[in-house]
């Protein structure tokens, strides 16, 4: 591993955690840190692979932050419908 590509991961990670919320800060470090790896045994691209392991990240945990929200949208809608109590399975 080259050491004067240490500065430069670790002021991608700093950058992209600081734009993300906590959950997708968490992702995009943990994607940073395989894509990392995987771009230094690919072929010394360590930097390259930690930049789009964070993009990959970020972008995962915004696709399940919106599904979550969906989910919870439409499982409020089905309590509504019945009276509120989802186990009166009589309307």
């Amino acid at each position: 591993m080259k050491w004067n590509s240490v500065p430069a991961v670790l002021a991608i990670a700093l950058a992209a955690g600081m734009m993300a919320s906590s959950a997708n800060a968490k992702e995009c470090l943990k994607g940073a840190a395989i894509g990392g790896v995987a771009g230094h045994v690919a072929g010394h691209h360590g930097v390259l692979g930690a930049a789009a392991g964070c993009v990959i990240g970020h972008h995962e945990a915004s696709k399940h932050a919106r599904q979550q929200a969906s989910q919870n949208t439409s499982s409020a809608g089905n309590t509504s419908s019945n009276g509120g109590n989802p186990n009166d399975a009589s309307h």
